[in-house]
């Protein structure tokens, strides 16, 4: 009888602790996406800490309870492009490539962020890259195809989140050239433009579009690995998001975070790039982390990506059963970097020998000074030389951000192979995405996801729904 009573009051307490857990709802959200961050990526971020690093403390990801594996291919294709990874994300409806914020019938789907604004929630959209892109574009905009960017602005000024970060606004002038009136129209909307961080301190309107300083690609914010002196990064936008939706909406709130330029180095192949554009997107997690440590019971984080992006390896067929990711410390400009330092020295006709090459690539990739270069890579990383600087017959090779002269893709393609970094593609892949959760409502996470699940997830857990 005893052991009976026992039982029960057991199966009491359970129960009345999965119901407090079940009634409990997140005022705070966090959503991450590293954009093109696949499993590889994040593998390779962590060889290096442990290896390079000698950092015995894990990425803020591998902190996190719930550990999972998302599928993200379209509507349309086994191998999504980012407007229909964006719409899945955002909205949890599958779509065409190359659309946003629609369905494949082109009939406009809710976003999970307007849900969140209808519902009360302040919402901030943080990316390294352009704010009209298609990752936060998906939370806001509904369009067919997506480089509608004066359209896509406008939806921006009119959704009323308090907070947008990015590079800066490729709606500016239209097909012709000539500019439009999309500031004003954020001005009629009482969205007020920021360049750069420094100007948050004469903030007045509870709405900011912020935007790196006009002096930077519209593209992207600039890579972490070029150290470019003033550039905005990820972890100040994202302190800055959360600092303003702490001052205008304190109560609840809802965050997206995207590392754009973990993608665009992706797309470039640019192994030592990634790796650097992982961990800088690691320490703005840790911004959300740490104010998790300090509302437990009040926050939900979410950590994902829109799908892979290069068909990354660590390890390749040059290295065998190893990766000498020490390498990446001597990279110190990204391969857009390099093709452009290599286009200002084709404009500017200077005499560049191959002699003037090698000593920059020693200083500035460690080929050779530490990088073992063998005779026959030198072979053709010379002949490419030739080409482009001497013969000037090289024809470029076109990704989806950037065009790469031929010395260009042999050199990233040289160092990827000595510090053992592998790639397949310069596009997308169809490889499954890592999935990551910690806080109120996590749990929900721990089984395979599709990528439309997760906005659905991230919505129950306050007891909302998408359309």
């Amino acid at each position: 009888m005893k052991l009976r009573n026992l039982l029960a009051a057991l199966i009491l307490i359970a129960a009345t602790a999965t119901s407090q857990a079940a009634d409990k709802s997140p005022r705070y959200i966090f959503y991450f996406i590293g954009d093109g961050m696949g499993t590889a990526h994040v593998m390779a971020a962590k060889t290096y800490e442990r290896m390079v690093r000698n950092n015995k403390r894990p990425l803020v990801m591998d902190r996190m309870p719930v550990t999972s594996l998302a599928y993200t291919y379209s509507f349309s294709s086994p191998v999504t492009d980012s407007a229909a990874a964006g719409t899945a994300l955002a909205t949890g409806h599958k779509t065409k490539n190359g659309m946003l914020g629609m369905g494949p019938d082109s009939v406009a789907v809710t976003s999970m962020a307007e849900v969140l604004k209808a519902d009360g929630y302040g919402i901030g959209l943080v990316t390294s890259v352009a704010p009209d892109d298609a990752t936060p574009g998906a939370f806001y905009a509904h369009v067919p195809y997506r480089g509608m960017f004066y359209e896509i602005e406008k939806q921006a000024a009119a959704s009323g989140y308090e907070f947008i970060a990015g590079a800066g606004l490729r709606g500016l002038k239209d097909n012709n050239g000539n500019p439009t009136d999309i500031k004003d129209i954020f001005a009629q909307n009482n969205v007020q433009i920021v360049y750069g961080t420094d100007g948050l301190k004469d903030v007045t309107s509870e709405k900011v579009l912020l935007l790196s300083p006009d002096t930077l690609s519209p593209n992207n914010i600039g890579y972490t690995i070029d150290s470019i002196e003033g550039a905005m990064t990820l972890p100040k936008y994202t302190q800055a998001c959360l600092d303003h939706l702490m001052r205008v909406s304190p109560d609840k709130f809802f965050m997206m975070v995207e590392g754009g330029n973990i993608d665009h180095a992706g797309h470039a192949n640019d192994g030592g790039t990634i790796v650097k554009e992982v961990i800088n997107f690691d320490e703005s997690l840790e911004i959300a982390y740490n104010f998790y440590l300090n509302h437990p019971d009040e926050t939900l984080i979410v950590v994902t990506a829109d799908h892979e992006t290069g068909g990354l390896s660590v390890g390749c067929s040059f290295t065998g059963y190893n990766a000498f990711l020490n390498y990446v410390d001597y990279q110190k400009v990204s391969k857009e970097g390099f093709a452009e330092f290599c286009k200002a020295l084709l404009r500017s006709r200077r005499t560049f020998t191959w002699d003037d090459m090698k000593e920059y690539l020693s200083e500035n990739l460690g080929l050779w000074s530490h990088l073992p270069v063998k005779e026959s890579q030198e072979q053709l990383l010379k002949e490419k030389f030739d080409q482009t600087f001497e013969l000037r017959n090289s024809a470029d090779t076109k990704t989806l951000y950037a065009n790469f002269d031929a010395l260009s893709m042999a050199v990233f393609k040289t160092f990827n192979d000595i510090a053992g970094l592998g790639f397949t593609t310069g596009n997308h892949s169809g490889n499954p995405v890592p999935v990551y959760a910690v806080g109120v409502g996590a749990e929900l996470f721990a089984p395979g996801n599709d990528n439309t699940d997760i906005p659905v997830r991230i919505l129950s857990t306050v007891g909302l729904k998408l359309n």
